[in-house]
């Protein structure tokens, strides 16, 4: 793969690519002159030694300590105290992926040149990516601004040689012992590059954007698993005419209302009911293009975003250079209010995908609505229990993601005595976020693993060929079910066909791209 270059525009896709796939990284030429620019103004303060101006994080103190001066001789030494004292992180570690976000977007940050930072730090965040050193990152720990401190600190604890540290998805160790092992030597901070290291919002970026993007997947194979639903229970493709999504038109509502026209295209299970007495369905079968709509809705506003944050300066202070004159301005870019909203609606947006779930798996495994199929899809109804707890899994992922889905973003504790009186709480929405969307993945495998039970019973009627591709997909993964069994492995077993993107391209060789 091409290196993913730092200092011009990257994609979330780009992001994933290195978190995920360990796409190479490096720094663009014209990135380079931009920073040595912006370091040069730094290095004027530092050469004016204790007469020099005070320039907050760089002879100040941090926080509530800013209008503290530091002499001049004790200017790297407050860097690496910054870096120590911040390395404050409780809880799990993050993952290999998460970690490699977290970096990738601390170099990219660096890189657009506003950071008054050494090229150095980011030829050394690069190797560090491409040699497959991860620090370890405790996950919990941030408030959001200014920005996410704990997490970064840690970070920057391994460029520095102390800390720990894993080589690829190894053991932790001490990072100088992977740092040597890699031929990657540690930096000594000079003026305010550990505050340039830990200002900013890049762990919550890191982890909302692999979630969103995990989450936006999520919407087509609830599309996917939807469709399963509506065939498998006798439901109608009428609701989802396109004269009706244009009469009310929200994009997402006519993405997905498109997709399930695809998906239902030529079934003979259809053909064979269209007659029958039935009014209408059960909104959960079909109100699919309005929720499912509304979630792509949430989803496209939170990928604009991590769209613009992935490319954002968020430490502070930030130095500007025009026309040859200097400024260096004091803000609050690094607070987490724009992402902390935002994901917390992505949790919000995902969730509801596992709820209108769950409602379809209940239509299909309660006697009284299933049209016809057996009670819990059992062989044997009494001597077998079915899909029975299969749903009651379901129901109590939806109970844990409405929990979950309550905002962090309404929340602020002030810290550092008063000074950072209002936070973002946006590290919480980001963690909440990926809990979330793990949920919505399983109660969707959960969906299409009964989904598939009352298609067999539909048999010998014909699915439509999309549906029908479906079934297929996950027949060669899961036996149909003739007696009671453990059903965990063949959730988990659906979950890896979704989650590797299998389910979808062996629909989409039956229908044609989905949305």
């Amino acid at each position: 793969m091409e290196p993913v270059l730092l200092g011009r525009r990257i994609s979330l896709e780009d992001l994933e690519d290195v978190a995920l796939r360990g796409r190479p990284v490096a720094l663009c030429p014209d990135a380079r002159a931009k920073m040595d620019a912006s370091r040069r103004a730094i290095d004027a303060i530092g050469a004016g030694g204790d007469q020099a101006p005070r320039v907050y994080g760089v002879n100040t103190g941090f926080g509530a300590l800013s209008e503290t001066r530091i002499g001049a001789a004790d200017i790297r030494a407050l860097q690496r105290n910054l870096v120590r004292s911040h390395s404050t992180g409780v809880g799990p570690d993050l993952g290999v992926p998460e970690t490699r976000g977290m970096m990738l977007l601390r170099a990219q940050v660096l890189a657009l040149g506003h950071s008054g930072v050494r090229s150095l730090l980011v030829d050394r965040l690069v190797s560090l990516l491409n040699s497959e050193v991860h620090p370890r990152i405790p996950s919990k720990g941030s408030v959001g601004a200014s920005g996410d401190l704990a997490p970064l600190a840690h970070l920057a604890l391994t460029m520095i040689g102390e800390g720990e540290a894993r080589r690829g998805a190894g053991p932790v160790r001490p990072s100088a012992e992977v740092l040597a092992e890699a031929g990657v030597s540690p930096v000594e901070l000079e003026a305010k590059e550990g505050l340039a290291l830990i200002n900013g919002t890049q762990y919550m970026a890191s982890l909302g954007t692999l979630a969103l993007l995990a989450a936006e997947r999520l919407a087509t194979v609830a599309d996917v698993a939807g469709a399963m639903s509506v065939e498998a229970l006798k439901g109608s493709s009428t609701p989802f005419d396109e004269r009706l999504q244009a009469a009310r038109p929200h994009p997402g509502q006519a993405l997905v209302a498109k997709n399930l026209r695809g998906l239902l295209a030529d079934s003979e299970i259809m053909e064979s009911h269209k007659d029958c007495g039935k009014v209408q369905d059960a909104y959960s079968l079909r109100c699919m293009p309005q929720v499912h709509g509304a979630t792509r809705d949430a989803l496209a506003w939170v990928r604009s975003v991590l769209e613009r944050e992935v490319n954002s300066v968020t430490d502070n202070p930030s130095v500007f250079i025009d026309r040859g004159e200097t400024e260096i301005l004091s803000g609050g870019n690094f607070h987490g209010q724009p992402l902390a909203l935002a994901l917390d609606l992505a949790a919000m947006a995902a969730a509801e995908l596992a709820n209108i779930s769950e409602r379809r798996v209940e239509q299909l495994v309660n006697p009284s609505l299933s049209s016809g199929l057996t009670p819990f899809l059992a062989p044997s109804s009494g001597l077998h229990s079915g899909l029975m707890i299969a749903q009651v899994a379901s129901a109590s992922l939806v109970s844990e993601n409405k929990v979950l889905a309550h905002p962090a973003s309404v929340d602020s504790i002030p810290s550092s005595a008063g000074k950072e009186d209002h936070v973002s709480m946006g590290s919480v929405s980001a963690k909440k976020l990926v809990e979330v969307v793990g949920n919505v993945r399983t109660c969707l495998a959960i969906e299409i693993m009964t989904a598939a039970a009352g298609l067999d019973q539909r048999a010998p009627l014909a699915p439509s060929k999309g549906v029908a591709a479906a079934r297929a997909a996950v027949r060669e993964v899961v036996a149909p079910l003739t007696e009671d069994r453990p059903l965990a492995a063949d959730i988990v077993a659906i979950e890896r066909l979704v989650t590797t993107g299998a389910l979808c391209r062996s629909v989409e060789a039956a229908v044609g791209a989905l949305a």
